[in-house]
């Protein structure tokens, strides 16, 4: 199991990320997500031992991760900017992570070269950035670890490629072996993959949960009235969000009860229609903290 406990890490008077806490179970998946920039390349590195917390702590098997070569041993951590000397090949590199690795395996090399397709003697430089992100994955899955960190790890890859590779770690994840955090922007590359997910917003975990209870929790309404409506009618209905286009109003929740439909009805809309809303839904709603009328951006 992966631990962080109230993690915090500073640059100077900047602080990254701020008392975060979560746990990563074993044989789980775990998404996080957030923008660009939002610190969870911080918090991988952190985990990983490459950055000492400013406060807080990341375990793996109830041990501290920061100058933990044991530690190191059982995990592989695949950055967003990957780096391979310059003459390495993957069949170089396969010789050097079996003398750090306990548990790399050929015979798992060898499969995922044939999955993959790729010649491992030839220099990883000289492939693609998507071939290098492949080849990295292969060394990575070959090294059998049992704590995988990745950071935007699809970048690169094609759809064939992205699909297979999930696959593979869903398959990884099945044996028992491993507990996997993967970081990405992109809520489509996470949402068929990951069983929790965790949202950086603002350098604060704001959102810890499974994947099943996202659309369990939040509710999506759209009200179409035979009147003129405002946000009046509403002031005694806690929603997440709300928006009203004339007559038609999109309402949203973060908490779904059994009473929010009967409270809405009460209002005598003419129609009332109720939506799931999906991770990408979700991820925009928990993200937004400001509106811009897109129409005026360009007025002169």
């Amino acid at each position: 199991m992966i631990e962080f406990k109230n993690v915090t890490k500073k640059f100077g008077d900047f602080t990254a990320v701020e008392n975060i806490s979560f746990n990563v179970e074993l044989s789980s998946i775990y998404g996080l997500i957030g923008y660009n920039g939002a610190g969870k390349t911080t918090l991988l590195k952190t985990a990983a031992g490459i950055y000492r917390t400013d406060g807080g702590d990341v375990t793996m098997d109830y041990q501290s991760t920061f100058d933990n070569a044991d530690i190191r041993k059982s995990m592989f951590y695949i950055p967003d900017d990957l780096y391979f000397p310059m003459n390495a090949s993957i069949k170089s590199m396969a010789k050097f992570y079996a003398s750090y690795y306990p548990n790399f395996n050929y015979k798992t090399l060898d499969n995922l070269l044939e999955v993959f397709g790729l010649d491992p003697k030839k220099k990883i430089r000289g492939f693609s950035k998507g071939m290098q992100r492949q080849a990295e994955i292969i060394l990575a899955l070959a090294s059998r670890p049992r704590f995988m960190l990745l950071d935007e790890t699809f970048d690169g890859l094609d759809p064939q490629k992205k699909d297979m590779t999930k696959k593979l770690f869903v398959e990884y994840m099945a044996e028992g072996y491993c507990s996997l955090i993967i970081s990405s922007h992109n809520l489509s590359e996470l949402s068929d993959l990951c069983d929790h997910v965790g949202l950086i917003n603002g350098k604060h975990l704001t959102m810890d949960c499974s994947v099943d209870s996202i659309s369990d929790n939040y509710r999506k309404y759209r009200l179409i009235f035979d009147r003129d409506i405002t946000k009046e009618d509403f002031k005694d209905i806690k929603c997440k969000s709300l928006d009203i286009d004339g007559k038609v109003v999109s309402i949203i929740f973060d908490k779904a009860t059994q009473g929010q439909k009967d409270r809405l009805a009460a209002l005598n809309p003419i129609a009332i229609d109720e939506y799931r809303l999906t991770m990408e839904e979700v991820f925009l709603n928990e993200m937004e903290d400001k509106k811009y009328d897109i129409t005026k951006i360009f007025e002169k």
